[in-house]
């Protein structure tokens, strides 16, 4: 991804009107009316998921003043629109103010009209086409798919989507997710039919449904919504998910069993995730100080700190401002080389093949 020359952050932030209300035009005038509302409540942020853990207590340490109410830190992209939709006229503790959804999911929230624009100080950082022109929806950190395996109880290490096929891998292969409700497992899916020569988008859909189709049928399949506690238990060997989850639930597990992650040999997709601010969000001054915080140096290193890639990465690299320790403890630079990086047209069309046809073709329900 191409980044534009950064800008002056400074305490100035664009002037925008949105929700029928005019934004802070100084970051302290920004700060004093997000500490009046006191609350920020976000959804779906697991702490093991790109650092956020920490994340959220850097925020909470900078503004002690304000509470975060964390809503269901396991929920999907397809779950945090719907948390907005059922709670349009509620101003309580279960409306979101702000979300953080899989890059097809952006679109689809300004178009229904459940988020609103808001453009961070170093907006012009953020890539182009990892961004909405007008401010709903904006990139915040990438990974690529990968593959993760218990090496306790899986002795021969798969290289490729392909090798998942062999009966060595009996009842042992699991989605993060259902893929119809889900970023994560979509684009695993994504990555599946990739391998086997798909372009993303249609081709990716079919080829990737044929693909778990078969290792249903081979008796491969797991279908339950794997993680660290079932990588662990032993119910699911071997899960596919992004690089930054699986190498935070290698470190949490410590040994305890063993796991390697690797990503595949070939189908190597790359996902943006993205963050926006509700249309009804109760406390919307909070919401755009959250926005301030994580596209801010600290709040890029610390979803760095997590492995997940920045979507400022590069200008950061390029002023000197990431730590080399934390370069070091990035995977090798070339599990990247050949990523590719879907556009929202390819994930749009793989994602309405996969939710019409996941129960035809496959027949599973992920639970």
């Amino acid at each position: 991804m191409k980044l534009t020359k950064l800008i002056a952050t400074g305490a100035s932030l664009i002037a925008l009107v949105a929700g029928g209300m005019a934004q802070a035009q100084s970051l302290e005038e920004l700060e004093a009316a997000a500490k009046a509302e006191g609350m920020l409540t976000t959804i779906a942020l697991p702490h093991d998921w790109c650092g956020y853990g920490a994340v959220i207590e850097g925020f909470k340490a900078k503004y002690p003043e304000i509470t975060v109410n964390e809503l269901n830190p396991d929920a999907g992209s397809a779950d945090e629109l719907e948390a907005i939709r059922a709670n349009r006229d509620n101003t309580g503790p279960q409306a979101p103010d702000v979300i953080d959804v899989g890059l097809s999911f952006g679109p689809q929230a300004k178009e229904e009209g459940l988020i609103q624009p808001y453009k961070v100080a170093t907006w012009d950082t953020i890539p182009g086409d990892a961004k909405d022109a007008e401010g709903y929806w904006y990139g915040d950190y990438y990974g690529v798919m990968a593959i993760a395996v218990n090496t306790d109880l899986v002795t021969t290490m798969p290289a490729d989507w392909a090798d998942l096929l062999k009966p060595d891998y009996a009842n042992s292969v699991a989605l993060s997710g259902d893929p119809r409700n889900g970023n994560q497992p979509l684009i695993a899916v994504m990555s599946a039919g990739m391998a086997a020569g798909a372009a993303p988008g249609k081709d990716s859909a079919e080829a990737g449904l044929k693909f778990f189709a078969d290792l249903n049928a081979a008796g491969n399949f797991v279908p339950v919504t794997g993680g660290t506690a079932t990588i662990a238990q032993g119910a699911t060997p071997i899960v596919a998910a992004w690089d930054y989850n699986l190498l935070a639930w290698r470190d949490g597990l410590a040994g305890n069993p063993p796991v390697e992650v690797f990503v595949p040999a070939s189908g190597t997709v790359a996902g943006v995730y993205v963050q926006a601010i509700s249309a009804y969000a109760p406390h919307p001054n909070a919401a755009k100080l959250w926005m301030e915080y994580l596209y801010s140096d600290e709040g890029q290193l610390g979803w760095l700190a997590g492995y997940c890639h920045p979507i400022r990465f590069n200008d950061m690299v390029a002023r000197g401002v990431v730590p080399q320790e934390m370069l070091d403890a990035l995977p090798p630079a070339e599990a990247y080389a050949n990523a590719v990086f879907p556009t929202l047209e390819q994930q749009a069309e793989h994602k309405a093949v996969v939710t019409e046809n996941w129960d035809a073709v496959v027949g599973v329900v992920v639970e």
